[in-house]
């Protein structure tokens, strides 16, 4: 990022903050979907019952422990790696 112009670093920051931010809304997105249609089974009242809403808090629990152990096991390997002197996809 050093040969950018404070301009062309603004910019660049810019556009990785939205590509993040798509990321996690998609992310949210599958999620919720996810939750939903694994748990969510009866539409004859306008709120869960306590077994959908027990089933939902489950599942976005489970999901964002894998998703936090996934993202720790990554620095993990990275980490290694860079202490190695290997760099990422190159044997």
């Amino acid at each position: 990022m050093e040969a950018l112009n404070s301009a062309e670093q603004r910019e660049l920051q810019s556009r990785m903050e939205k590509k993040q931010m798509k990321e996690f809304m998609t992310m949210y997105s599958k999620l919720v979907q996810k939750c939903f249609d694994d748990c969510v089974n009866d539409f004859t009242t306008k709120s869960l019952q306590s077994r959908e809403e027990g089933c939902v808090m489950r599942c976005v629990d489970k999901q964002l422990k894998g998703s936090e152990r996934l993202g720790t096991r990554f620095q993990e390997q990275n980490a290694a790696m860079m202490q190695s002197g290997q760099l990422p996809g190159r044997p």
